[in-house]
């Protein structure tokens, strides 16, 4: 939907379209939200991928969150052991 301000795609400047994945991220693994579990790593990227394929999330920054390993870094400061069920990321690229 764009949110907050209803924009879309390009209309979204590069940083925003980074926040969106990045808070996405955080939102489904967080285990610091009282209303739901906590994700697993994998579980969250394969609803990222699955964003990605339907146009939800920009599929450049996608990669460079996966590539970059955005994910694996952020989960071994803020995650619990648990939550961290892969090693390598590569298959959500495909």
């Amino acid at each position: 939907t764009g949110f907050p301000k209803g924009l879309k795609g390009e209309e979204m400047t590069l940083q925003a379209r980074m926040m969106a994945v990045a808070d996405i991220f955080e939102a489904l693994t967080s285990h610091e939200r009282p209303y739901k579990q906590p994700m697993s790593v994998s579980t969250a990227l394969g609803i990222l991928k699955k964003m990605r394929d339907d146009q939800h999330i920009d599929p450049d920054i996608f990669t460079v969150f996966v590539q970059g390993g955005v994910w694996k870094a952020y989960g071994e400061q803020f995650l619990k052991p648990s939550q961290l069920d892969i090693e390598s990321a590569d298959h959500f690229l495909k």
